[in-house]
C-alpha cells in the first residue's frame, strides 16, 4: 500500500500526465476530422498532407526547444506555458474562419504536444522513487492513450452530425486543458532541477521528504554528490564522449517508435479499414476499438513495467509486431480483406505496440540521461520522435498510394525485424535502479 505521503507523489503524476492526455487527443482527433476539412475548404492532395502534419511540424519545434524552459524557467513553469497553448490551440482550431488561420492553431497546439513530450516524462521521472518509476512515468503514456481513444469516441459521437461538426471535434479539447492549467497549481518544482539548476537543497529537501519519507536523505546526498561531480560548463554537454551511448539509444529508441507505422496507423485508421472495405461509420467505429485495445494493453503494461522490466517488454512487443505486420501485408497483397482480417490484424498490432514500445519509450528516455542534460536528452528523444512521426504521416498517403498497401506494411514489418535486434543486442535493464545509478551504468567516465 502507498503511504500518504506516496499519494501526494501519485497525484502529482497523474497530474502532470494529464499533459500526456491533451498529446494523444490533440494527435489522434485530426483522424476523424480530416476528411471533412478537406471538403470544407477544398484542399488539394498537397494542401491535405499538410494539414494533417502541421501539428506534427509543430511538435517538432515544441520538442527542439521544450528543453529551454525547463532548464530555465523550471518544470513547472514549463508545464504552465503547455497548458495555456492547449487552450488556446483548442479553441482557435475550433473557431478558424480560414484555412490559414487554421493550420496556424493545429501548429500551436502541436507546439504544446512536441513541449510537453519533454517536461512531462523528465518531471514524473524526477520526482518519482525508483521501485515505482516506470509505473509513474508510464501514466503519461497511459494518457496519451486515453486521450487517442476519448478522441476516437468523441469523433464518432460527434461525426454523426452535419458537415461542420470538425469544428466541435477539435473544439472539445478547451474542457481538459482548463482542467491542466487549473490543476498544474497543485505539484511542486522537481527536486533534482532544484538542487542542480538553482542549488536550492532546502526547498529540494522538502519534496524528497514526500516523494521518499524514509530515504530522503540518501537521494538528498546522491543529487549532491552527483551534482558536484563534473564542471557546470563540462556537465551541460549532451554530445560528449561520455553521454554517447544514451544519445545512440535515445535516437534508436525513438526512430524505430515510428518505423514501426504507429501514427501512420493512429492518423489514417479511418481511411484505411475504408481501403479494406468498410464504409465511413463502421471506419470510424473500428478506429474506437483501436483506441479502446490501445489503453487496455497499456494499462496491462502499467501493471508489469516494473515487475519484468522495460528490455522484456520490448522483447515481447518486437516479436508481435513483426507477426502482425508480415500478416497484414500479406492481406493487401492477396487482397484478402474478408471476415474483418485487417482490422482484427491491426487490432492485435495495437496491442504488441501498446504493451511495448508505447507503454516503454518516455520511461526509458528520460531514464538514461545524466541529471545534468535529462531535459536536453529527452528533447533529442522527442525531436527524433517527432521528426520521424511527420515524415511518416506526410508520406503514408503517398506511399499506400504509389506502393500499396503490401508494400507499405513490408517496410514497417522490417523495421521491426532490425528493432528487436537493437533491443536484443544494445539496449540494458534500467528496472529499479536510482537515477544515479542508471548514470554510473549508461554513461562513460
Amino acid at each position: 500500500m502507498l503511504t500518504v505521503m506516496n499519494r501526494k507523489v501519485v497525484l502529482w503524476s497523474i497530474i502532470v500526465a494529464l499533459g500526456g492526455f491533451l498529446f494523444g487527443f490533440d494527435t489522434a482527433v485530426i483522424s476523424g476530422a480530416e476528411q471533412s476539412i478537406q471538403k470544407y475548404w477544398n484542399l488539394t492532395p498537397f494542401e491535405h498532407g499538410l494539414t494533417v502534419s502541421i501539428a506534427l511540424i509543430g511538435t517538432i519545434i515544441g520538442s527542439l526547444t521544450g528543453s529551454y524552459p525547463s532548464e530555465k524557467l523550471g518544470r513547472h513553469a514549463t508545464l504552465l506555458i503547455i497548458a495555456a497553448t492547449y487552450l488556446v490551440a483548442s479553441v482557435g482550431t475550433a473557431v478558424a474562419t480560414n484555412w490559414y488561420i487554421f493550420l496556424a492553431f493545429r501548429f500551436m497546439g502541436g507546439v504544446g504536444v512536441g513541449a510537453s513530450s519533454v517536461t512531462a516524462p523528465v518531471y514524473i521521472s524526477e520526482i518519482s522513487p525508483a521501485k515505482a518509476r516506470g509505473r509513474l512515468v508510464a501514466l503519461f503514456q497511459f494518457n496519451i492513450v486515453l486521450g487517442i481513444l476519448i478522441s476516437y469516441l468523441s469523433n464518432y459521437l460527434i461525426g454523426q452530425g452535419s458537415e461542420t461538426s470538425w469544428r466541435m471535434m477539435l473544439g472539445v479539447q478547451f474542457i481538459p486543458s482548463l482542467l491542466f492549467l487549473v490543476l498544474l497549481k497543485y505539484v511542486p518544482e522537481s527536486p533534482r532541477w532544484l538542487i542542480v539548476k538553482r542549488g536550492k537543497i532546502k526547498e529540494a529537501e522538502a519534496v524528497l521528504k514526500i516523494v521518499n519519507p524514509e530515504g530522503y536523505r540518501d537521494d538528498l546526498n546522491a543529487i549532491i554528490a552527483d551534482a558536484a561531480q563534473t564542471p557546470g560548463d563540462e556537465a551541460e554537454v549532451l554530445f560528449s564522449r561520455k553521454n554517447r551511448l544514451p544519445v545512440f539509444m535515445a535516437i534508436a529508441f525513438a526512430v524505430f517508435n515510428q518505423v514501426s507505422g504507429i501514427n501512420a496507423i493512429i492518423y489514417y485508421a479511418p481511411r484505411i479499414f475504408e481501403m479494406t472495405g468498410l464504409g465511413r461509420q463502421s471506419s470510424l467505429l473500428s478506429s474506437v476499438g483501436i483506441g479502446a485495445v490501445n489503453f487496455t494493453f497499456t494499462l496491462l503494461a502499467l501493471n508489469f513495467i516494473d515487475k519484468f522490466g522495460r528490455r522484456t517488454l520490448m522483447l515481447i512487443g518486437s516479436i508481435g509486431l513483426i507477426l502482425t505486420l508480415t500478416l497484414v501485408s500479406r492481406a493487401f497483397y492477396l487482397n484478402d480483406f474478408g471476415g474483418f482480417t485487417v482490422t482484427i490484424l491491426l487490432l492485435v498490432y495495437i496491442a504488441f505496440f501498446a504493451f511495448s514500445q508505447g507503454a516503454v519509450i518516455w520511461v526509458f528516455i528520460s531514464e538514461i540521461f545524466p541529471n545534468q542534460v535529462r531535459a536536453k536528452g529527452q528533447t533529442l528523444g522527442s525531436l527524433t520522435h517527432w521528426v520521424m512521426a511527420a515524415v511518416i504521416a506526410f508520406a503514408f498517403p503517398m506511399l499506400t498510394e504509389s506502393l500499396g498497401g503490401g508494400h507499405t506494411f513490408l517496410f514497417f514489418s522490417i523495421m521491426m525485424v532490425l528493432q528487436l535486434l537493437f533491443v536484443w543486442k544494445v539496449m540494458p535493464e534500467t528496472k529499479g535502479k536510482s537515477l544515479e545509478q542508471l548514470e554510473h551504468v549508461l554513461v562513460m567516465h
